[in-house]
């Protein structure tokens, strides 16, 4: 064996690279870890690749070692930590193994008889913390795929990402079995390396071979030791797989500290150990020869942190208090949301605040009212619905979408399955429940059968799923935002119609909905050239056009979100009346109404105070204001504006007043005082209106000293601001 694979010089050169290591401020980074750790605060001692590169003492070829043969440096760097680990200078409270390895010391059986390998206590049952080697990401610029990861990188540390599919239950894993003799007393103990071992019969302790004796040997759980033990299926991501494959999957298993840190619907980056591990017992007679693998992991980080999980970093905070301070942080959230989409300034604003949502509330005898906002997006083909509930899907920490025809009601919810390992019978949560916390997006909603729609009723209002199945009766929380697209019921909406006969959804369903978005299509000069001009620029320069700011990433709008989730609005005393007046005179307004757009119920209601308290969060208070719940009707009232402005044409709404608004509408655009005829001629031909009407709206407004017009030009100049 070379000096450079000796045993002894690697545990001297990981003691050297422990010891004097030293972070950033020039203190030594690991020994404070194993001060901790002495200390009973932490378990887990992670080394960093980054670092062994880093530390000048250590050669190529050490670094090279650790990454080739990981799986015996766990070891080495164990039996390095064993030696230098410092004493606790803080009282900390003994645990079982601790009062165990006093009682072990006291009666002085810690090496008794040590010429016997299964009598000598091995390391592992001394230890209390747990090594793991973290992967850098200095020489590998992306992680691997699972197809990437091959034979060659067996017993190696690979870095890959995925979607974590399956998780099993956390189980006690046995790592050192100790039995006691019932002839001589000895402790015998047995490392246990695989996923299962065979357990010792006869006490193999000297004194019984001396006296002849076969020791029955009484396996002790109590002082044995366990790990925690986690089994995970890990999927490839959609857009690593090539066309026409389908995606691979890989095991992992977690140990220890890395238990319960992922959840089905995860996407996450693991480091870890790529390892064969041998078929077992029936299975093992089917396999023959050929073997499984699976990845030991050694750390896991995830893509997006949900909203609780998020801890700001100095310069974040800072940033997103300037943001806060900032007058018009409503409008440039919204319009950081897809950029790329042309206009719906209004539909990205609810959107935002379906991000936001409202907290939830559980009352004093355990009724609970939800918080969380639901949208449907209802619009003609080609409004870009589709692209906006996916990019919802990208900004949101957990999201999950989903098409109407492509998801049954079972899908949605839960299913009942039989578990491969233990053929029980098990509960596989659907959607809807992997979205818990979350926003559930909904594509092609009215294309989903009446049967399978039924399954979603619960789940909006109770936030519950409730199944009661083989054997199994339950509820599964299902606290998530539903976000909905359809089409109207004759893939167009059609304008001799009534509202209800276009929107074909039954009112159970429609009034659980926070705001129904109607989305028309009218043609339309002006907003026509703009879309157009907005859509060809996009895919010249693969960007949306100057937006007057610069749009916020989605990982600032996401801790933005988080930080305003923490807060709780509430309703003051003096709000409370302006509420119940302006609901009641939306009912009022709806009962006269030939046929009315929506169906108001008391969930309306709520709605408002919901979309309210969202606007509340926004701004960081703690209170709510007027101008909430004016902005929260105003979104109401513009989710069904396209539909008013069709009923002003279809009711003769006077020329003379729509000229007027478009004037002063583009007036105020361009921030002038004074407007040019032949500009004034050019807007309100575009609206399909004369000249004509046009003299006779500039004479009649005239005549109410609105503005002045000049005598020989008819340039017009507005008196009021």
């Amino acid at each position: 064996m070379s000096k450079g694979f000796d045993l002894q010089t690697d545990k001297d050169l990981a003691k050297d690279f422990l010891t004097n290591f030293a972070d950033i401020n020039g203190e030594a980074k690991y020994m404070s870890i194993l001060q901790e750790v002495a200390n009973r605060k932490i378990r887990a001692v992670q080394i960093e690749l980054e670092d062994l590169l880093d530390y000048k003492d250590l050669d190529e070829e050490f670094f090279g070692r650790v990454t080739e043969n990981t799986r015996r440096y766990l070891g080495v760097f164990a039996d390095a930590i064993d030696e230098l680990i410092p004493e606790a200078t803080e009282a900390f409270t003994e645990d079982d193994n601790d009062i165990l390895m006093t009682q072990r010391a006291a009666d002085g059986n810690e090496n008794a008889d040590s010429a016997d390998p299964h009598q000598r206590m091995p390391k592992e049952i001394k230890r209390f913390f747990e090594v793991y080697i973290k992967a850098s990401c200095k020489g590998q610029a992306r992680p691997f795929t699972i197809r990437e990861v091959k034979a060659s990188n067996i017993g190696q540390l690979v870095r890959i990402s995925g979607i974590v599919t399956r998780c099993s239950d956390v189980k006690p894993l046995m790592q050192v079995a100790v039995y006691t003799c019932e002839e001589c007393g000895f402790e015998i103990y047995q490392e246990v390396t695989a996923r299962i071992f065979m357990p010792l019969f006869e006490c193999p302790s000297e004194r019984c071979k001396i006296n002849n004796a076969k020791g029955n040997l009484i396996l002790q759980l109590r002082a044995s030791k366990f790990l925690r033990f986690q089994e995970a299926k890990i999927q490839e991501l959609s857009e690593h797989v090539p066309k026409g494959h389908i995606p691979r999957t890989m095991t992992v298993h977690f140990r220890g500290e890395l238990t319960r840190k992922v959840a089905p619907g995860d996407v996450i980056e693991l480091s870890g150990i790529f390892l064969p591990i041998p078929y077992t017992g029936f299975r093992a007679m089917r396999a023959g020869l050929v073997a499984d693998t699976y990845l030991e992991a050694m750390s896991v980080s995830h893509y997006k942190k949900k909203y609780e999980e998020y801890k700001l970093e100095g310069d974040e905070e800072e940033q997103i208090a300037n943001l806060a301070e900032d007058g018009d942080i409503y409008n440039k959230l919204a319009r950081s949301l897809a950029p790329e989409i042309f206009g719906h300034e209004d539909v990205k604003k609810a959107l935002l605040l379906l991000l936001v949502g409202a907290p939830h509330r559980q009352l004093k005898d355990g009724m609970k009212i939800r918080g969380d906002l639901h949208i449907c997006l209802m619009g003609d083909p080609g409004v870009a619905k589709s692209q906006l509930l996916k990019h919802i899907i990208s900004v949101a920490p957990r999201g999950v979408y989903t098409t109407g025809k492509g998801s049954s009601g079972v899908g949605l919810t839960a299913a009942v399955m039989k578990d491969p390992v233990t053929n029980e019978m098990v509960l596989e949560g659907g959607a809807l429940v992997l979205a818990d916390m979350g926003i559930c997006a909904i594509d092609e909603f009215d294309k989903m059968d009446d049967s399978d729609r039924t399954a979603i009723h619960e789940v909006m209002e109770q936030q519950t799923v409730s199944i009661a199945k083989a054997g199994i009766t339950t509820s599964l929380n299902a606290r998530t935002a539903v976000l909905a697209a359809a089409n109207p019921a004759w893939g167009r909406y059609d304008l001799r119609r009534t509202p209800a006969e276009n929107i074909n959804l039954p009112p159970a369903l429609l009034s659980r909905f926070d705001l129904l978005w109607l989305i028309l299509d009218r043609a339309d000069m002006d907003s026509d050239l703009e879309m157009a001009r907005h859509v060809v620029y996009v895919h010249q320069h693969s960007k949306s056009p100057a937006l007057g700011f610069a749009p916020l990433d989605a990982s600032v709008l996401r801790a933005y979100i988080s930080a305003a989730r923490k807060i709780c609005p509430h309703v003051p005393k003096e709000l409370e009346e302006y509420i119940a007046t302006v609901y009641s005179s939306i009912r009022q307004d709806e009962a006269k109404s030939n046929a009315p757009h929506s169906y108001t119920t008391i969930r309306t209601l709520l709605s408002i105070i919901r979309l309210s308290t969202a606007l509340a969060r926004l701004r960081f208070s703690e209170v709510l204001a007027q101008s909430d719940v004016d902005e929260a009707l105003r979104l109401m009232q513009m989710s069904k504006f396209s539909l008013y402005s069709e009923d002003r044409q279809k009711s003769g709404l006077d020329a003379i007043s729509d000229i007027y608004s478009v004037l002063r509408d583009e007036a105020a655009r361009m921030k002038k005082m004074d407007v040019s005829y032949a500009h004034a001629l050019n807007w309100i031909s575009r609206k399909g209106y004369t000249e004509a009407q046009l003299k006779e709206c500039l004479e009649e407004y005239a005549a109410l000293n609105v503005w002045q017009i000049h005598p020989n030009t008819f340039d017009i100049r507005f008196i009021d601001a």
